[in-house]
């Protein structure tokens, strides 16, 4: 897709923050994935000890820490600024893959997992905040999309050297590749990288914020409530994200996005493995997370054009709808060939659907609710990233694999729901209840 200077896509220096995102997004990906690619050799490893029920357990712990990374850095940006701390989340999760490289035991990997998982939590929903500031207007959904398909660019060349490498010279050699992040990524993103103007005008540097938005041609509005007041502010959004009228549609929106880094973090943790125990080699098995990737990296720039046009909260159930039904299908052993199509077509819907419940999210909530509300999907939504690791290596260890298709294909029919109930609910709390209306009064008689 071009990032041209045409008004149907983005100037050149949207364009530039874009590509600097997406590189971070990139090794964000990588960073994810590296973890299921080896799974089936760190699994085959007799001498490292890892079992199937730890292994899940380390899947859920890098999750947990995601969650914990992402709740932090809203609250970080507001005294360093965005920059820094995007930074501070690569050179984290470049350290935590250091640490998994030569971690001797199974404790030391699933720490290293853990600091990797802060960094990787971080990361996301700042790129997401930076992105749509310097997004022109209505291009808020397209400059999402292209941005995360770097993140399945990026699990396609964890997935490619895994393949690669780890069959000759062992699973240590990927988590080495991880550190990389810290020596291509973060220099270019403190060096050219532009600090976010909101956050900017937070700071009291109203002159440079103007400046910084002329320059990449972003509105220079004036900060939004919950900036000025900081903290309290916040707090005091959170409260209304949850009040009277809007809390059924605030949960829905929770719920699915759960359900959505359920279907992200348990298919892309388990997938090889699950195929694996269905019959299939492990170097197809771990191909076809290769072939997940693909997909999401089509669906992303797909899911943000058609979302522009009929809005992301239908795009989202429908594909999360489409995600169910391509998941029950892997449930059943098809050819190879055929197998890699369904798989494709899965990571079309699966990552965009979960992608899309943060735009409709944006598209919800109003302009002063607009961040605590995205912090809140993305941070809520987190649980079923921690919950779905542990649920595929406890199906395993117990031989229990059968369960595994059909279990994250209900996650993406309960998304489904969930997403296309929260704005009819949103226009009922925001109708109220009806009042009665009042008696007729009698008329007077003439005179009385």
């Amino acid at each position: 897709m071009s990032l041209s200077t045409t008004p149907r896509t983005f100037p050149a220096a949207t364009a530039a923050v874009l590509a600097l995102c997406w590189t971070a997004v990139f090794f964000d990906g990588f960073d994810v994935m590296v973890y299921g690619a080896a799974l089936p050799y760190l699994l085959d490893d007799a001498h490292f000890g890892l079992g199937a029920a730890t292994a899940g357990t380390i899947g859920s712990w890098t999750t947990f820490g995601m969650l914990l990374g992402a709740l932090g850095c809203g609250s970080l940006t507001d005294g360093l600024g965005r920059r820094p701390v995007l930074v501070g989340c690569v050179l984290a999760f470049s350290a935590g893959s250091g640490v998994c490289a030569l971690a001797p035991s199974v404790p030391v990997f699933a720490a290293g997992r853990l600091v990797t998982g802060l960094g990787l939590g971080g990361l996301i929903p700042v790129c997401i905040a930076l992105v749509t500031e310097f997004a022109p207007a209505g291009r808020a959904a397209l400059a999402t999309g292209v941005l995360m398909s770097g993140y399945h660019a990026g699990g396609m060349a964890a997935t490619g050297l895994g393949l690669a490498v780890i069959p000759d010279h062992g699973w240590r050699w990927a988590f080495g590749a991880g550190v990389l992040p810290a020596v291509v990524a973060a220099p270019l993103l403190l060096f050219l990288l532009p600090e976010s103007p909101a956050v900017l005008r937070l700071k009291g540097r109203t002159a440079q914020a103007e400046a910084v938005a002329r320059r990449h041609g972003v509105p220079a509005a004036a900060e939004r409530a919950e900036e000025a007041e900081g903290a309290g502010g916040r707090l005091r959004a959170v409260g209304r994200l949850v009040a009277p009228g809007r809390r059924w549609s605030t949960a829905l929106l929770w719920l699915g996005s759960g359900c959505g880094l359920m279907l992200v973090y348990g298919v892309s943790t388990w997938l090889p493995q699950l195929m694996r125990s269905s019959g299939y080699g492990v170097t197809s098995s771990v191909g076809m997370l290769m072939a997940l990737n693909a997909g999401g990296v089509v669906g992303m720039l797909i899911a943000g054009t058609v979302a522009e046009r009929f809005g992301p909260v239908r795009v989202s159930g429908i594909w999360f709808l489409l995600t169910a039904g391509v998941l029950l299908l892997l449930a059943v052993h098809l050819p190879v060939a055929v197998t890699y199509v369904v798989i494709t077509l899965a990571g079309i819907w699966l990552y965009s659907a979960s992608t899309m419940v943060y735009a409709a999210a944006g598209r919800l909530y109003p302009p002063s609710l607009r961040a605590p509300g995205l912090g809140w999907v993305a941070g809520v939504g987190r649980v079923g990233a921690v919950v779905s690791p542990w649920l595929g290596g406890h199906l395993i260890s117990r031989h229990q694999e059968h369960w595994g298709f059909p279990l994250f294909a209900l996650a993406g029919a309960v998304g489904a729901t969930a997403v296309l109930l929260a704005p009819r609910l949103l226009r009922a709390g925001a109708a109220g209840p009806r009042q009665p209306a009042a008696p007729p009064q009698p008329a007077r008689e003439p005179g009385r």
